[in-house]
């Protein structure tokens, strides 16, 4: 039986992307998801052989679903497709992921690494290994938290400190605690509106 596999992504292109290529190499796409809640609810419902999941989702962030997949002994094999090299999902890998994917080598590499993954191993991508990705403002997202990478995306996209409270379910409060923590390893000036500024001047930063 072909390799059973869940697709989340909240890029509806890319979604439909992944899906229509895996299915022309005769994987078995069981369920595919716009966002990390129905991703989590879809590998428990369906158990697939392998899950690939975008780093960046609303609710639930690729690593956060791998973390809880681990926690209930899930055997789904989990590998994680984004647009940067970030060291939060490197470290992750052997741990509670198995692949790491840079997004533009996904269709040269996806394969390959659906394999190996599903023969014990653990993937990454060349570009990855090879560093290629690191420039001084990636290098400086990397001393953040998962939470506070997240709270900075959710900035990037306009989000206000109640609205990004509601989407995590955590209080405003905790929201801006991460957001002063963001000012301090940034380096960012602390005026009203400095780290929203820092933000509109990396968008490159926030496409993944």
């Amino acid at each position: 039986m072909n390799p059973s596999i869940v697709i989340a992504d909240d890029h509806p292109i890319l979604l439909t992307g992944t899906k229509a290529f895996l299915e022309n190499k005769r994987f078995n796409i069981v369920a595919t998801a716009f966002d990390g809640n129905d991703a989590y609810n879809a590998i428990i419902t369906n158990n697939p052989d392998i899950a690939i999941l975008d780093f960046d989702m609303p609710k639930l962030n690729g690593l956060e679903i791998a973390a809880q997949c681990q926690q209930k002994g899930l055997t789904t094999k989990i590998i994680i497709l984004t647009l940067y090299k970030q060291e939060a999902i490197l470290n992750e890998v052997g741990n509670t992921i198995h692949g790491y994917l840079l997004k533009e080598d996904a269709l040269q590499e996806i394969e390959f690494c659906i394999n190996e993954v599903l023969d014990g191993k653990t993937f990454v991508s060349k570009h990855i290994e090879e560093g290629i990705h690191f420039s001084k403002d990636t290098e400086e997202l990397n001393n953040l938290t998962v939470a506070e990478s997240k709270i900075l995306r959710y900035l990037a996209k306009n989000f206000s400190s109640s609205q990004i409270a509601e989407e995590l379910f955590i209080s405003k409060r905790t929201v801006e605690k991460h957001r002063s923590n963001i000012i301090k390893k940034l380096e960012i000036p602390p005026t009203q509106n400095g780290l929203l500024l820092w933000v509109q001047k990396h968008p490159h930063l926030f496409n993944s």
